[in-house]
């Protein structure tokens, strides 16, 4: 399992929660994600034979959010 921290611009509520847990929850191979909304992070715990940093990144911008920062843990 690989765990990063993922600074992301333009979450602001409840909603950007939701979204962003919710759709990378969802991608095979993801255990574990966590939104802070107050410092603007995401924490992912994935496994990179099932899915990869960029396909996380991705689904990110897909729900309008941009990835500026990876900090691996």
């Amino acid at each position: 399992m690989e765990k990063v921290t993922l600074h992301v611009q333009g979450m602001s509520c409840g909603h950007c929660v939701k979204a962003v847990e919710g759709s990378v929850g969802e991608l095979k191979g993801v255990s574990n994600v966590n939104v802070h909304l107050e410092n603007g992070t995401v924490d992912v715990e994935f496994n990179a034979n099932e899915v990869t940093l960029d396909q996380i990144k991705e689904t990110i911008d897909d729900q309008g959010y941009e990835v500026v920062q990876v900090v691996n843990v």
